[in-house]
């Protein structure tokens, strides 16, 4: 009875250190996971930090964008006004010209009337 209250002994002495190894291994492992959740977590804060970097960088190119439209459609309204007024000074370039045509026009016919009533006068000297 002695010889197998010893081989008990014996296997219990052997399982509880296979038990001990069993609960250090899970300690390693669970030391390991914490180690590796803490590095994820880090990952993880500095992507969220990226992300907010990110979205503040396409905040302000969206603005810069709309602004960019803005002052393309002032420059397209102020292209339109002076293209308007540009047709305006052709129109009244256009209105000059008649009018210098017509003031030709009279002016030949004054010098023609001047000079009829030149010889005319001339009769009545001699």
């Amino acid at each position: 009875m002695a010889g197998e209250v010893k081989e008990l002994a014996q296997q219990t002495a052997r399982a509880t250190e296979e038990i001990t190894g069993r609960v250090g291994a899970t300690q390693a492992d669970a030391s390991a996971a914490a180690g590796a959740i803490a590095a994820i977590t880090e990952v993880i804060s500095r992507i969220d930090a990226l992300q907010s970097t990110i979205a503040a960088a396409v905040e302000e190119q969206s603005a810069t964008t709309s602004e960019m439209v803005r002052n393309v459609a002032e420059v397209s309204t102020g292209s339109q006004e002076i293209a308007a007024n540009i047709s305006g000074i052709a129109a009244t370039a256009t209105q000059t010209t008649v009018g210098a045509g017509h003031t030709a026009t009279t002016a030949g016919e004054v010098s023609r009337a001047a000079a009829e009533l030149q010889q005319l006068v001339s009769a009545f000297r001699y």
